[in-house]
């Protein structure tokens, strides 16, 4: 299944967007917090089986935004159902 990001509301200090399927059903939300040099990542999937297509969407992003802010730490939590996604292959938590 193919996923999309498609913006809640977008401002200096955060963003929310909606995660939805190309039938423009929500199937989750991400929302990026912006605090001097750290970000904030925080996303849930509600439905299992389109973690790698998050994970896809979700890193490429977080790059583009890291570019946006030279020496930027990212902290991420990101969810599918009630298993953990991570975006570096790292089963510690932490800094991502």
């Amino acid at each position: 299944m193919e996923i999309y990001f498609s913006p809640e509301v977008i401002n200096p200090h955060f963003q929310l967007l909606n995660i939805v399927d190309a039938n423009g059903k929500a199937v989750g939300n991400v929302a990026f917090l912006f605090d001097e040099k750290k970000l904030y990542v925080h996303g849930l999937l509600e439905e299992k089986g389109v973690e790698a297509d998050f994970k896809d969407l979700v890193t490429p992003y977080l790059k583009g935004l890291a570019k946006a802010k030279e020496g930027l730490d990212i902290f991420s939590c990101l969810y599918s159902g009630c298993e953990k996604i991570d975006l570096n292959g790292d089963k510690e938590s932490g800094n991502q």
